[in-house]
């Protein structure tokens, strides 16, 4: 198995791990090379006359066209398909149950953030939940040259040299208000989107100043089949009076991946069924389909008569029905609509022969109105309804936010947080059981307080992942709006803690996951070989310094690990055990699949232990090889021999 150094070649080396995040467009011409092979041109790229062939009449090629636009979109793309040399490092000591939580709150702009998602949390996340900046004059900051990075970030976090760059509020006097606005949403909506699942559903609060622009950047994200629902919140009682209309709505905003999405339903107030009889409560539902589009027309099936044989009633009184005339005395109803024409049933013959149409609690009863016609109906006992377009709840209104977050003791620290009550309605109707749901405008933190609420239910067990820009505040005691969100989490864990202090367990055993695991944006663990350097010698000694120790000072192994499973495609909150093998320490992700090894000083011994193990996948230091080609080369073959399909270093 041993080989001279000198006979080595390429092969026989391990693949360098990859430290970007997901390459976006790369990822887009595979695909679509995938779908159409005799596009691809000798160098491997897209001949754009060939796709046009092979699509047909379907391309326009029009100048004219219906769409959107506004300087900075191309932009746009060019920070969408930026690739993110970024990392999120643990931070145990700014979480709660770190080791078991499977909820997220990361501090860092969320356009890198999201970026770094890409691979671990592909089509993964049931719900996105978003209180973007609402564009009102000075709250959202942007950067004055246009460019997002994560340079961009380090500067406005005070981490690197600023370079004279400045951050600013987006005012109105600016020329650029709106444009910038959609530069800022874009690209994170296009991002976001690639996280959801194929069922996934996003609800955007927004008021009037970009509402109209909002609903352009969703429809060309998400299609215009993706359109789900516009909701009109009443945001508070008295309206803002200065205007000539007093305004007392917002909106959220609904669109999902799937055209044919359905939501859940929501819990009925408690009068909703205002009728009972011996088997409990009722509401009386007209069997007539009152929908236009159906009659008889085009469902002829279900149009027939039902017989309605007076004196006899159900125990409320109401008449009860057959199929069959009973006897000469019986009356012939057919649904007919208000106008007087031919409608049809809700149910069938079928459907109807097999309820109760007899019994003291008959299923399907008739009453008469007033000028003698009959009314059939049907008992309906179902205690859920869907989710109506306006919600004027007085527990969502903006102010109830407020008094929440004064009830945590931190209402004089952030202004206009969402009502959790608005929150949670948006995650009852979107997600069921252990659904992520994703907030990457956090603020101070109601989304996450919304999910630990719900899960307080037996059958829920959902997770969040927050992101919140460290954004600065003035305050001593909390620094920046991510540690509000932070220290407003932890509270409400704490009272809920505290709540369930000798209270029966209605959980079977099972306990609510009421933790969070604190991750923070900063730069790749690694340097990476930076080709706009000056050419001087000073210089590329640096840098051949950085590439020969290439782990950058103040790095700890836990900050390496997660760097390595986030860009391997693992969730944040994958299983890690830590074992010995071989005298030496590895890292053991999800039940043996991948096995990371830290160690600086690699050992052939160590080597045959980790492939004992039978891992699908390895990474190692390269630094640990201490350019010992050879012990590198037999690493590859010992790996192959048991079966490891990928083994890198970094």
């Amino acid at each position: 198995m041993n080989q001279p150094a000198s006979k080595l070649n390429q092969s026989d080396m391990p693949e360098t791990f990859d430290l970007r995040s997901q390459d976006i467009a790369e990822d887009k011409r595979q695909e679509i090379l995938r779908l159409f092979p005799e596009i691809r041109t000798e160098g491997g790229k897209i001949d754009l006359e060939r796709l046009k062939l092979a699509l047909g009449e379907v391309v326009d090629v029009g100048r004219e066209r219906y769409g959107m636009n506004w300087p900075g979109k191309a932009e746009c793309f060019k920070t969408i398909q930026a690739p993110s040399l970024g990392t999120l490092r643990p931070c145990p000591d700014e979480s709660v149950n770190f080791g078991t939580t499977e909820n997220l709150i990361i501090e860092g702009d969320n356009l890198e953030v999201l970026k770094l998602l890409q691979k671990s949390y592909l089509g993964k996340v049931k719900m996105i939940y978003i209180d973007p900046p609402y564009n009102t004059g000075n709250d959202f900051i942007y950067p004055d040259n246009y460019t997002e990075s994560l340079q961009t970030y380090l500067e406005y976090t005070g981490q690197v040299d600023t370079e004279g760059k400045k951050f600013g509020t987006n005012t109105e006097a600016d020329g650029r208000f709106h444009s910038k606005w959609l530069n800022m949403m874009y690209p994170r909506m296009y991002l976001a989107r690639n996280l959801l699942r194929d069922d996934g559903v996003v609800c955007v609060s927004i008021d009037d100043t970009e509402f109209s622009n909002l609903r352009s950047v969703l429809t060309e994200v998400f299609g215009e089949d993706g359109f789900v629902s516009v909701v009109v919140i009443q945001s508070n009682k008295r309206g803002q009076t200065y205007k000539e209309i007093a305004k007392t709505h917002e909106y959220l905003v609904i669109y999902s991946r799937d055209p044919d999405i359905s939501l859940f339903e929501l819990e009925k107030a408690d009068d909703s069924l205002p009728f009972r009889d011996s088997k409990g409560p009722f509401d009386l539902w007209e069997l007539r389909n009152r929908n236009p589009k159906f009659g008889r027309h085009n469902r002829p099936n279900l149009f027939f008569p039902i017989y309605i044989a007076p004196p006899r009633t159900d125990e409320c009184g109401y008449s009860l029905v057959s199929l069959t005339k009973t006897n000469e005395f019986c009356v012939q109803v057919f649904p007919r609509n208000s106008a007087g024409q031919d409608s049809c049933w809700r149910w069938s013959t079928d459907k109807i022969k097999g309820e109760d149409l007899t019994g003291p609690c008959a299923v399907v009863v008739a009453k008469q109105k007033r000028d003698g016609e009959w009314n059939v109906y049907e008992k309906s006992r179902k205690s859920t309804t869907k989710a109506k377009s306006l919600w004027t709840e007085t527990e969502v209104i903006s102010e109830q936010g407020t008094v929440e977050l004064g009830e945590l003791g931190l209402a004089p620290f952030f202004e206009h947080p969402k009502p959790v009550a608005l929150v949670e309605k948006c995650v009852r109707v979107c997600t069921e059981g252990d659904d992520v749901i994703l907030d990457f405008v956090a603020g101070s933190g109601t989304t996450a307080h919304a999910v630990l609420d719900l899960n307080r239910q037996p059958d829920s067990s959902r997770k969040f992942i927050l992101v919140q820009l460290p954004e600065t505040t003035g305050n001593k005691e909390y620094r920046t709006i991510a540690d509000i969100c932070k220290e407003r989490v932890r509270r409400v864990i704490k009272r809920l803690n505290d709540d369930d202090v000798g209270k029966l367990d209605m959980n079977g055993g099972r306990k609510p996951d009421r933790g969070f695991r604190v991750f923070k944006l900063d730069q790749s663990n690694f340097t990476t070989w930076d080709a706009g350097i000056k050419h001087d010698a000073e210089a590329l000694e640096r840098q051949l310094e950085f590439h020969i120790e290439h782990i950058r000072d103040g790095r700890t192994d836990d900050d390496i690990l997660y760097e390595l499973l986030l860009k391997s495609g693992y969730p944040l909150t994958v299983p890690v055990e830590k074992q010995t093998l071989a005298g030496k320490t590895v890292y053991n992700v999800a039940e043996g699949l991948f096995i990371i090894c830290l160690e600086r000083e690699l050992t052939l011994d160590l080597i045959r232990a980790i492939a004992e193990r039978k891992p699908e996948r390895v990474v190692l230091l390269d630094v640990g090889f201490a350019g010992n080609d050879q012990l590198k080369a037999n690493a590859v073959q010992t790996f192959k021999t048991k079966g490891v399909t990928s083994f890198k270093t970094v």
